[in-house]
């Protein structure tokens, strides 16, 4: 073999070897990417979680509600929607764009907080107040409110609860509705002059998806609460399930009573996750991805080989096509080549072909000999 066809192939196999190393750091990369957001998902989830705030809950004879209110004294009240996640403290800041970002305690949060309207009165004293929740997977914040566009959903879920003022109202939920964002004869806080009441109840009735009315008969005497988020449905849609407040509270039928197992060993185990670092759980995932592609890679290596030993066996010939020699990209599992032996090879095909020659040239030689004679 000559130099140049030598350092071709060196050429080669080092491309194909960099071409093969920047497959499988890009292969990682992305793994590692899709770890991380979905981890920083989870994240987001978890936070926004109800039971985060389960200890601020005001039952009686606690001081918990009051502890959070300390915290943060944007806070003061609490909202339960009965058979759903929605079990959360509400706030009130000095505009709609504070509690975005920022939950119950204060503390910067994606997921937020469930705010009233900052216009609103906070001893729910106006004939509407509305409450603004985000829309969210994994029943956080008010990502159940949609569910109640089902029909069975919501029947089966007519009551809630609502905290102010130092003691426990019932809600009776009497329509649930989709509307447009800009829809201002909803999204407007603090109607209580009769007339504009009843035109307010009008319009919940004329966009109602479902409706208690004769169930649950509202008058413009009554105190109505709407629970919006944003719909799954369009990009302004709004989906909003609206209650009257009552004095009577009422029983959850859902309420499952936790025991202490049950509550410790789940939580254990999330606070143990939560604990690792970023970098390692990442590498929990990545790891076992890079070991299944380098097992894979040896069963193929492997299975050539055999292929190819198999194949010298029954032919009898070293003069085998050398994968090894393929364009950049297409050896990533192939067998490096080795020079010398192709060289050696070469010269005793080379050799052979000679010795082959001569012989026919002298048994060309002796024939012509015995023609003469």
């Amino acid at each position: 073999m000559s130099k140049a066809a030598k350092i071709t192939r060196q050429a080669i196999r080092l491309v194909d070897g960099a071409v093969n190393a920047a497959v499988l750091v890009i292969i990682l990369s992305l793994v590692s990417i899709g770890s991380f957001a979905l981890w920083d998902s989870d994240q987001v989830h978890r936070a926004a979680a109800a039971s985060n705030y389960a200890i601020y809950k005001p039952i009686p004879e606690a001081k918990s509600f009051d502890e959070l209110i300390l915290i943060n004294d944007d806070v003061f009240a609490w909202i339960e929607v009965y058979g759903t996640h929605i079990d959360y403290p509400v706030v009130q800041g000095k505009d709609n764009l504070r509690y975005i970002n920022t939950n119950a305690e204060g503390k910067y949060s994606l997921s937020g907080a469930i705010f009233l309207d900052y216009r609103a009165a906070r001893d729910f004293s106006d004939f509407n107040s509305v409450l603004y929740g985000h829309h969210m997977e994994k029943f956080a914040m008010f990502g159940e409110i949609g569910d109640f566009a089902t029909k069975s959903f919501f029947d089966e879920r007519p009551h809630g609860m609502i905290f102010f003022d130092g003691r426990e109202h019932g809600l009776e939920f009497f329509a649930f509705i989709h509307a447009d964002a800009y829809d201002k004869t909803i999204f407007v806080p603090g109607v209580n002059v009769a007339v504009e009441s009843q035109a307010y109840l009008d319009r919940i009735y004329e966009l109602a998806v479902h409706t208690r009315a004769l169930r649950v008969p509202v008058s413009v005497d009554d105190r109505i609460v709407l629970l919006n988020t944003c719909s799954s449905g369009s990009t302004n849609g709004r989906d909003i399930l609206i209650g009257r407040i009552t004095d009577e509270v009422f029983d959850n039928p859902f309420k499952v009573e936790e025991t202490i197992e049950d509550s410790i060993v789940p939580a254990g185990m999330l606070d143990m996750w939560s604990a690792i670092p970023l970098w390692m759980k990442v590498l929990v995932i990545v790891l076992p991805l890079a070991a299944l592609i380098l097992l894979v890679s040896f069963l193929i290596r492997r299975k050539r080989n055999k292929n190819k030993a198999a194949l010298l066996s029954s032919t009898g010939s070293a003069n085998i096509p050398d994968e090894g020699a393929g364009p950049p990209g297409l050896g990533l599992l192939a067998e490096p080549v080795d020079d010398d032996a192709t060289a050696e090879t070469e010269h005793n095909d080379e050799t052979t072909m000679k010795s082959e020659y001569e012989k026919v040239y002298e048994h060309e030689l002796s024939g012509n000999g015995e023609g003469e004679n």
